[in-house]
């Protein structure tokens, strides 16, 4: 039976904006040997019996380890802002996706040029995926997460994660936010006409390419979704950079309620 084990550790963080939300770090044990880090971040002054809206921010590749301090390199950008608390009162959780592990199932075959992307999940998805989403889950079981409000964002790696999570669970989340990603398109139709989706990515994504996203979105609208798809002119990977700075995203995902 998959077990939660809690660790606690006090945090000392400099940024002043980080002391007007309470973060956490906790421990998942999901399995043997599949411990899966994370960061939670609470509004402050919790009302006990009120249900919170729920986003999962899943981080890229690059950001993979286990020192639980790497996945808020870029949510911090949105998330650690006193302002966002003020005005959406949720909860955020930021995994830690191990190393040598990653958030989707797609192969990736980094020695050829351009790198090789096969989207075609398998049965199974990796298990630090399968561990955030039970994080989720979990809060929802516990009574603390408002199950029409549940949100999930990702970029890069977290990207087509965030594409995977929604392949697999179709009913779970209210709305979603792929990064630079890309999806399996054989599963569109299981998620199309579900959930809304804003898709983002750079024209000149020497990473992932861009086709991805343009496949995904055409499949989307081929099934019979409206996405919102914005493609960045001359912006190579970091497309979250922009993404970050739409000023209607964050009002666009807390809007919507399954």
């Amino acid at each position: 039976m998959k077990k939660l084990l809690f660790v606690l550790f006090a945090l000392s963080f400099s940024l002043t904006a980080f002391s007007q939300a309470k973060f956490e770090k906790k421990v998942l044990e999901f399995g043997p040997d599949q411990s899966l880090p994370y960061q939670i971040m609470y509004p402050e002054n919790m009302v006990k019996g009120k249900k919170y809206p729920v986003l999962l921010f899943l981080h890229g590749a690059g950001e993979r380890g286990n020192d639980n301090e790497k996945q808020l390199t870029h949510g911090s950008k949105l998330f650690v802002d006193p302002a966002f608390q003020a005005k959406y009162q949720a909860i955020v959780i930021f995994p830690q996706c191990p190393a040598n592990s990653y958030w989707s199932t797609v192969k990736i075959d980094r020695n050829t040029k351009p790198t090789t992307f096969v989207f075609e999940y398998p049965k199974e998805p990796n298990w630090p995926l399968a561990a955030a989403v039970s994080l989720v889950k979990t809060l929802v079981k516990e009574k603390v997460a408002d199950k029409k409000r549940l949100y999930i964002m990702g970029l890069s790696m977290g990207g087509m994660g965030t594409f995977e999570a929604i392949s697999r669970n179709p009913k779970l989340f209210a709305v979603a936010a792929p990064i630079c990603g890309g999806a399996d398109l054989h599963f569109v139709k299981k998620y199309a006409k579900k959930l809304p989706l804003w898709v983002f990515h750079g024209d000149v994504d020497a990473v992932v390419p861009v086709k991805h996203s343009r496949e995904a979105v055409a499949a989307l609208k081929e099934a019979g979704a409206q996405p919102i798809y914005t493609e960045y002119p001359g912006v190579n990977h970091n497309s979250w950079d922009n993404a970050f700075k739409e000023p209607e995203l964050l009002p666009w995902i807390f809007s919507h309620k399954k």
